[in-house]
């Protein structure tokens, strides 16, 4: 039965605030709270409710709702009391993130609700809605879903440690406490294999005003804190105004002969006089003036601290541009193209390996190449993958490693969370959200790059797969096949055909033994170059002579370069069936001469690192042996599942 009659409000109780010690307590610092849980668990009472209760409603707003229901012939809804603000705030217009205001005796909160992953996701990583707190709300009647332990994840993700689980809903189960007890211990448990532990588990009933600002007569058996009482222990965190400055740069404008940088101050505080370093780019000069909103007379000379909107005036002028991080010169963000990161993947197309996919962080865009998918974990079952398989899957978390094509600043360890989070789109779709983990240190720029460097750089290392077998077998078509393979995971590969090679580089020989040795000397060079570069080069070559690939091998060898010989086998007779070109039709009618197979002998290897039986296996089978083997030579560290925990 509801509290409310048919016709009448119930009188609004007031907060209860903790026993007052003799002296009065300072007012805590205001708390950003974010409310999460699954669509139909309750959010919406609850937030009403928390209004209703701590008089934050609007002064005839409850009444008028009450006489619309009324009219309608309907219970009253305290959620009722959200979308009537939500719909003034919004004037009709559907908002990602809402903001709702309200304090009790002893402090005052802004409640941030997202309506699903894709808002809460966009909202919480690019810092629109930055929270202190979480409410984890979950029914007591349907238990733990799977949205649930989404949200649960993303809280994780995010670094947010002060949460507080709300058992809702407690009235359709009895108030029982063994149903609280299984809820708490299902998910605390959940929960300890995040990392996450919260600060307290709530028994409401939000429709009813059970457990929210009294404890409730119903839930005897709970003697923890109400819901109010939970979230008044938790700290504000005020703006970080300790740490070190960080400057979104917003804009540059000219006015006159000054040129006015406008931007957010994400962390610490800047003065007139003081020295700044815009990364990246490693432009510096000092700070001649400062400007704020609303303008003051005289213009403020600070410290202006974290939180403000400055416009500042150089003593230099300088070329800035949108994005970049202004900061002192002896603490600056990391300047940096390659880094690893957990993502949070919410759109339906998977995040694949060696896609280049557009990545936003605060201010500043650019495309993200995925060098790497390391490890993958299901945000429902915990369960984890290698990543082998090159792609995230909608609702999946993994550990990946990004490149990006221009340096951009950022920060790691949640030193400034602001300077930490992106996001990556897909399309006009946000696609996922991801933390920033750690660098990938690469090598100065010099003209003399090891390979090492080179690898560093690339996320691989170069590497030679030399495929020898008669015409026809098939080593063209896998070839081609692995090369796209290889691009697809994020591994800078070509093919180094043997056609094309008679039509450049070797156009001048011909098909004597000595002329194919030279072809192979030449073709080996060439390879071994390109490997040197970084390149995992397909080499799809007859090289009919065992000398001549134990050469190849050899150089390769001695210059450091990975190399593996692939047979690819077909019997004379299948390739001949197949002839693609006509060249043994050709070659029986005398019109080629000491063509392989026919009047010229070909060597089979003895003892291969792969062999593949193309007339027995599919061209599927094969290239899946060889992208296998092309991986292992490529990342040899990835094959063994190593790599960082998420």
């Amino acid at each position: 039965m509801s509290l409310l009659s048919e016709t009448t409000l119930p009188p609004a109780p007031r907060a209860v605030p903790d026993p007052a010690p003799a002296a009065k307590p300072a007012v805590p610092d205001h708390l950003q709270l974010v409310v999460v849980g699954h669509v139909d668990h309750g959010k919406s009472t609850l937030i009403g409710r928390l209004l209703f209760d701590t008089h934050s409603v609007p002064d005839g707003k409850a009444e008028r709702i009450e006489a619309a229901c009324k009219a309608e012939g309907m219970e009253f809804e305290y959620a009722f009391l959200l979308d009537a603000l939500l719909e003034e705030q919004a004037q009709n217009i559907t908002m990602d993130t809402t903001r709702v205001p309200f304090r009790t005796e002893r402090r005052s909160f802004t409640i941030i609700d997202a309506p699903g992953h894709k808002e809460f996701l966009k909202n919480m990583i690019t810092g629109a809605a930055s929270a202190d707190a979480a409410i984890l709300l979950v029914d007591a009647h349907e238990g733990l879903r799977e949205q649930s332990r989404r949200h649960c994840f993303l809280l994780s993700l995010l670094g947010l440690t002060q949460i507080v689980v709300a058992v809702n809903k407690m009235d359709l189960v009895g108030y029982k406490p063994e149903v609280f007890e299984a809820i708490r211990t299902e998910l605390g448990g959940f929960l300890a294999k995040l990392g996450v532990e919260p600060a307290h588990f709530v028994p409401i009933s939000a429709k009813h005003g059970e457990g929210l600002l009294r404890h409730s007569e119903k839930m005897p058996w709970y003697r923890g804190p109400t819901l109010v009482e939970a979230l008044e222990r938790f700290r504000g965190n005020p703006p970080a105004s300790g740490g070190p400055l960080r400057l979104s740069v917003q804009d540059v404008y000219r006015f006159d002969a000054r040129r006015i940088i406008a931007g957010l101050i994400e962390s610490g505080s800047v003065s007139v006089g003081d020295e700044i370093e815009f990364v990246p780019g490693g432009k510096r000069s000092r700070v001649k003036a400062i400007e704020t909103w609303p303008q003051t007379t005289p213009p403020p000379r600070g410290p202006v601290g974290s939180g403000s909107e400055v416009a500042l005036t150089l003593e230099d002028e300088l070329f800035v541009e949108r994005g970049q991080i202004g900061a002192p010169t002896s603490d600056k963000p990391h300047s940096a193209r390659t880094f690893t990161a957990r993502v949070f993947w919410i759109h339906d197309t998977p995040l694949r390996s060696g896609e280049l996919i557009p990545l936003k962080l605060g201010t500043q865009q650019a495309e993200a190449r995925v060098l790497g998918i390391q490890r993958t974990l299901d945000a429902v079952t915990l369960e984890t993958g290698t990543g082998t398989n090159g792609e995230v899957k909608v609702h999946e978390v993994a550990e990946i490693r990004l490149r990006v094509r221009k340096p951009i600043a950022f920060e790691v360890g949640g030193k400034v969370p602001a300077l930490g989070r992106f996001v990556l789109m897909r399309g006009r779709r946000i696609g996922g959200g991801g933390v920033i983990d750690s660098v990938v240190e690469e090598p100065p720029e010099s003209r003399g790059v090891s390979p090492v460097s080179r690898s560093a750089i690339l996320g691989h290392r170069g590497c030679i797969i030399w495929m020898t077998g008669l015409s026809g077998s098939g080593k063209s078509t896998l070839a081609q096949a692995l090369e796209q393979r290889l691009l697809n995971s994020g591994i800078l590969s070509t093919v180094l055909d043997g056609d094309v090679l008679r039509t450049g580089l070797s156009r001048n020989l011909g098909f004597t033994p000595d002329d194919r040795s030279e072809n192979l000397r030449r073709a080996t060079e060439l390879a071994i170059h390109l490997a040197d570069a970084g390149v995992v080069v397909v080499a799809a070559l007859i090289s009919p002579f065992r000398a001549d690939r134990a050469m190849a091998a050899e150089r390769a060898k001695e210059r450091g370069v990975p190399f593996a010989e692939i047979f690819v086998n077909a019997p004379l007779a299948e390739c001949e069936r197949r002839d693609p070109k006509q060249l043994y039709k050709r070659a029986r009618a005398g019109q080629i001469p000491q063509f392989t197979g026919i009047d010229s002998p070909y060597e089979a290897p003895l003892a291969p690192d792969l062999e593949l039986r193309t007339d027995r296996l599919s061209v599927g089978d094969s290239i899946e042996k060889l992208a296998e083997m092309a991986l292992a030579l490529a990342r040899p560290s990835e094959q063994d599942g190593s790599g960082a925990h998420i």
